[in-house]
């Protein structure tokens, strides 16, 4: 039987100062070809030194509201995907509520 192997690429145009412009990442697995991000966060969990290892890369016209939601968005997904790795349902509801928390604190609710 055959090694399945899937790709997800991120292209990175900087400026002259090395700054991202603009961010395309194509996962074709997914139906993603080319489409244009203003931020991204990647980590990755490097097994035998026992520590994160992150790239954040943001568009210089990354809207700072549309940061905070990310940011947001991103805590809240990571709350979820705590719940699923660990069945932890305690600690993932202390992370909701200071996502929570976040949002109030940044205007972020929706009345």
């Amino acid at each position: 039987m055959g090694k399945n192997t899937s790709e997800i690429n991120i292209n990175i145009d900087l400026d002259e100062n090395k700054v991202p412009e603009k961010l395309q990442w194509s996962a074709p697995d997914g139906g993603v070809e080319n489409e244009e991000a203003k931020a991204i966060f990647l980590n990755v969990w490097d097994h035998d030194k026992r520590e994160s290892l992150r790239i954040d890369l943001w568009t210089k016209d990354m809207p700072l509201d549309d940061m905070k939601i990310f940011f947001h968005q991103t805590l809240s997904a990571m709350a979820d995907t705590f719940e699923r790795a660990t069945n932890d349902e305690k600690m993932s509801a202390t992370m909701r509520d200071f996502c929570d928390y976040f949002a109030e604190k940044l205007e972020l609710t929706k009345e």
